[in-house]
C-alpha cells in the first residue's frame, strides 16, 4: 500500500530520513503535548471520584446516579475507542487528537454547568468521547514514532503521566470541592486551561506523517457496538433495583444486547474498513491481550472509583483527604510502570512483568476484601499499594504486546481494541459493582439497625432503604457507626469480587506467547 507524507521525515516526531532513530530529545518534544493531554483525559475521569458525594447530594440523586456519573463516560469512551482508532488508520493522528481535546473541552464546560444528574450524565457522555480519543491515540502516536524496543521506556513516561493523574484528580477534586469559593463546579473546568495548552504545545511539536488513503469509516458497525455495550450497561445497573435479575426486562435486554452484538459481528466480516478488523483475533496474542485487559479493567476502575466512598462515608474524611490517603496505590503504579518501561527497553523481555502484574493485582484485591470501616490505615496502604504495583505491570505492557504484533496499516485498530476491552471492563464493573455495593450496604444497614432495635430503625427513618447519599455530620451517634459500618463492609465486598476477575487475567497472561520486540517503528516500517 503506497503512502505519502506531508513533512519532510527529519522532523521531529518522525524518523529521521534512512530510518534512523530519532533522538531521546526529539521524541520528549513530539510527546510532550501529548503526555499534556493524557494527563487532561486521566484527570476528567478521576477529579470527580472524591467530589461526587457531594456533587450527587446537591443534585439530588441516588447510588443509581453516582454510578452513572462514572460509568457514563466510561461507556461513551469504551463505545467510540474502536472509532478513534479507526480513524487513526485513515486520518491525521494529530488533528484527530486536537479534535479529541476539543471535544473534552466542550463536554466540560457545559458539565460545570449542570442543574440535575440527567445533565451531567449527558456532558460526561460528552466527554467520554472526547476522553477514547485521547487516550486511545497516545497509545498509537506513540507507536507510529517509536520502536517496539525502545517503547517500554516512553509507555512508562505515559504511565507516570497517569499515575500523577490518577492521584492528582482526586486530590485536586477534593481541595477545589472543600474551597469554599470554588465548589464542585470547578472539577469540570480546572481541565479546560490544560487541554487548551496541550492543543498549543501539539500543534507545534507533534509532526507525524500523514497517511493518505481512500477514506472509508464503518459508521454501521460503530453503531452497533455502541448500541450492544450500552444496553448491556443498562441492564447491569439496573438489574435487581428497577426489576429482578430474572426477569422479562433481563431477558429482553441481554437478549437484545447479544443480537445487536451478532449483528456487529456480521457487519464487520462484511466491512471494507471494519471498525474492529476481525482478521486481528486470529492472533492469539491479541486475543488473550484483550481478553485480559478486561479483567484487568474491572480491577482498574473499581479501584479509583470506589475507594472515595469508603474513606467519605465509612471513615468521614473529606474529599481532599479521601485524594491524599489513596497515594499508596499511586506511587505503586507509578514505581511499577515506570520501572517495568525502563527494564523492559534494556532487555526486551515483557512477559514477566503482565505476569508478575497479574498475581499483584489479585493479591491486592483480596487483601482489601477484607478491609472494614475500623481497619488500620496502614494495612489499607500496604493493600493499596500492592494493587497499584500490579496495575502498574500490566495496563501499558499489555498495549505494547498488542501493537508488537501487527503490521502499520493495523496499529490504531489494534491499540484500541485492548483500550476498548479496558474500558468495557471498566463500564461493566463499575456498573455491577456499584448495583452490588448499593445492594450489601442496604442489607448491611437493615442488620445494623435491627441489632439497634425499633427506636433505631424510627430514627433513622428512610436512611436504610439506600436510595441515596446519606449525610454522616447529620445521624445520631449510633447510627453513624451502623452506616459507617455499612460502608465500609460495603466496599471490601466490591473489592473481594473484583478479585477473581483478576486472577482471571493472570491466568490468561500466562497463555501470551512472549515474542521479541520489534526494533523498527511504525513510521519506519510503512515506508
Amino acid at each position: 500500500m503506497a503512502t505519502t507524507t506531508s513533512a519532510p521525515a527529519t522532523h521531529a516526531g518522525g524518523p529521521p530520513s534512512g530510518g534512523a532513530p530519532m533522538s531521546h530529545r526529539q521524541i520528549m518534544e513530539a510527546l510532550s503535548g501529548l503526555l499534556l493531554g493524557m494527563f487532561v483525559a486521566i484527570l476528567s475521569s478521576t477529579i470527580v471520584s472524591n467530589a461526587l458525594p457531594q456533587i450527587i447530594t446537591d443534585l439530588g440523586g441516588g447510588q443509581s446516579a453516582y454510578t452513572w456519573v462514572v460509568t457514563a463516560a466510561l461507556l461513551s469512551m469504551t463505545a467510540t475507542t474502536p472509532l478513534w482508532g479507526k480513524l487513526a488508520d485513515l486520518f491525521s493522528k494529530k488533528l484527530l487528537v486536537q479534535t479529541a481535546l476539543l471535544i473534552y473541552v466542550a463536554g466540560s464546560v457545559v458539565a460545570g454547568l449542570s442543574q440535575n444528574t440527567g445533565m451531567l450524565i449527558a456532558c460526561r457522555v460528552v466527554q467520554g468521547i472526547g476522553v477514547g480519543g485521547l487516550t486511545a491515540l497516545s497509545q498509537i502516536i506513540l507507536a507510529a514514532m517509536i520502536a517496539p524496543r525502545e517503547r517500554g521506556r516512553y509507555s512508562g513516561y505515559l504511565g507516570a503521566v497517569f499515575a500523577v493523574a490518577t492521584v492528582g484528580g482526586p486530590l485536586l477534586g477534593g481541595v477545589i470541592t472543600d474551597t469554599e469559593w470554588l465548589g464542585w463546579r470547578w472539577c469540570f473546568y480546572v481541565g479546560v486551561p490544560f487541554a487548551l495548552i496541550a492543543l498549543f504545545v501539539l500543534q507545534k511539536t507533534l509532526k507525524l506523517p500523514v497517511v493518505k488513503r481512500d477514506v472509508k469509516v464503518d459508521w454501521a458497525g460503530a453503531f452497533f457496538i455502541s448500541a450492544a455495550v450500552s444496553l448491556l450497561l443498562i441492564w447491569v445497573t439496573f438489574a435487581g433495583d428497577k426489576y429482578d435479575w430474572m426477569s422479562w426486562q433481563t431477558a429482553v435486554m441481554v437478549g437484545g444486547s447479544v443480537l445487536l452484538g451478532a449483528v456487529f459481528l456480521f457487519v464487520e466480516s462484511r466491512a471494507g474498513e471494519p471498525i474492529i478488523p476481525l482478521r486481528l483475533f486470529r492472533n492469539r496474542t491479541i486475543t488473550l491481550a484483550s481478553l485480559a485487559s478486561l479483567f484487568v479493567g474491572v480491577a482498574m476502575f473499581a479501584g479509583t472509583v470506589f475507594f472515595s466512598q469508603y474513606f467519605q462515608l465509612a471513615r468521614n474524611e473529606s474529599p481532599t483527604m479521601s485524594g491524599v490517603l489513596t497515594i499508596p496505590m499511586i506511587a505503586g503504579l507509578f514505581v511499577s510502570s515506570t520501572a517495568s518501561g525502563m527494564i523492559i527497553t534494556k532487555t526486551g523481555r515483557w512477559k514477566a512483568w503482565l505476569i508478575g502484574g497479574g498475581a499483584l493485582t489479585t493479591g491486592g484485591l483480596g487483601l482489601l476484601g477484607t478491609i472494614r470501616y475500623d481497619t488500620e490505615y496502614w494495612h489499607i496502604a500496604l493493600f493499596m499499594a500492592v494493587l497499584g504495583l500490579g496495575l502498574g505491570m500490566m495496563m501499558q505492557n499489555l498495549v505494547l504486546c498488542t501493537q508488537n504484533q501487527v503490521d502499520p496499516s493495523d496499529l490504531g485498530a489494534a491499540s484500541s481494541v485492548v483500550t476498548f476491552f479496558r474500558s468495557l471492563g471498566g463500564a461493566i464493573g463499575v456498573s455491577a459493582l456499584g448495583a452490588v455495593m448499593a445492594h450489601r450496604v442496604t442489607d448491611y444497614v437493615r442488620d445494623g439497625l435491627a441489632a439497634l432495635g425499633p427506636k433505631a430503625a424510627a430514627a433513622m427513618g428512610q436512611g436504610g432503604k439506600g436510595g441515596g447519599i446519606p449525610d454522616m455530620d447529620k445521624l445520631p451517634a449510633p447510627i453513624r457507626t451502623v452506616m459507617e459500618d455499612a460502608y465500609g463492609h460495603g466496599v471490601g465486598d466490591v473489592f473481594l469480587y473484583s478479585a477473581p476477575f483478576a486472577l482471571l487475567a493472570f491466568l490468561v497472561t500466562l497463555f501470551i506467547k512472549e515474542v521479541a520486540l520489534k526494533s523498527n517503528s511504525a513510521a519506519a516500517e510503512a515506508k
